[in-house]
């Protein structure tokens, strides 16, 4: 394992899970916050770019390319309700933008009855694609998607989490978990949890993304 997959990755025993990091913070603010996100580069990290082209983003996303992050970017679905149309559009803005082509379609909806309309958002997107209905969907959404965020809430919700027979067949890695609320006590036994059902996850010790943990950029060995 090189050293540049130490601090991206956390051990689990034997497996290595990767870091997914929501950073829902503006570049213009929390100066620590980013300096502590840039000196240890996740394996993927989420920007939520707003609806103006803000310049400083472009060294952001520059910085992150540059160490190997990939970059996506976040999308607002509603579940559904938003014309493809204007997520296309959205995507496309991003693209000409910043250079991105990875994105991270938010609020998606879990039903087949929204398959279609899922299904027309991403025909011809190219980079990788994240679907997050933050739960398990139908199975259908994922052959639409490179990763499905498919639990994001509160640890205590995560203590409930059931894992669908079909999810148990796909690689562990065409899932990600999202688990905010995780305090240091039960920080591994938490982690050794989502080894089982996900390839990435991000564990925050706060009540959500607009901050990075304390113990950011320590490497969690949870045996």
């Amino acid at each position: 394992m090189t050293e540049q997959e130490e601090v991206r990755l956390l051990e689990v025993g034997e497996a290595l899970v990767g870091a997914c990091v929501p950073a829902y913070f503006h570049p213009g603010e929390a100066a620590d916050t980013w300096r502590r996100l840039l000196a240890v580069p996740p394996r993927l990290v989420v920007l939520d770019l707003g609806e103006e082209r803000e310049a400083a983003y472009a060294p952001i996303v520059g910085r992150l390319v540059a160490a190997g992050s990939e970059v996506l970017a976040r999308v607002d679905t509603d579940f559904g309700l938003r014309a493809a149309a204007d997520v296309r559009a959205d995507l496309r803005r991003i693209r000409s933008w910043y250079g991105l082509r990875g994105v991270f379609l938010d609020q998606v909806a879990a039903d087949a009855d929204r398959l279609e309309h899922y299904r027309e958002i991403v025909d011809g997107v190219r980079g990788t694609i994240v679907l997050n209905p933050g739960v398990y969907p139908d199975p259908g959404y994922a052959a639409l998607a490179d990763v499905l965020v498919t639990f994001e809430g509160p640890l205590a919700a995560y203590r409930a989490i059931r894992e669908p027979a079909w999810a148990r067949a796909l690689a562990r890695g065409r899932f990600c978990h999202l688990i905010h609320g995780v305090g240091e006590r039960v920080r591994v036994a938490t982690l050794r949890k989502a080894a089982r059902l996900a390839g990435t996850v991000h564990l925050s010790d706060g009540p959500g993304w607009t901050d990075l943990p304390a113990y950011y950029g320590r490497r969690i060995v949870a045996g």
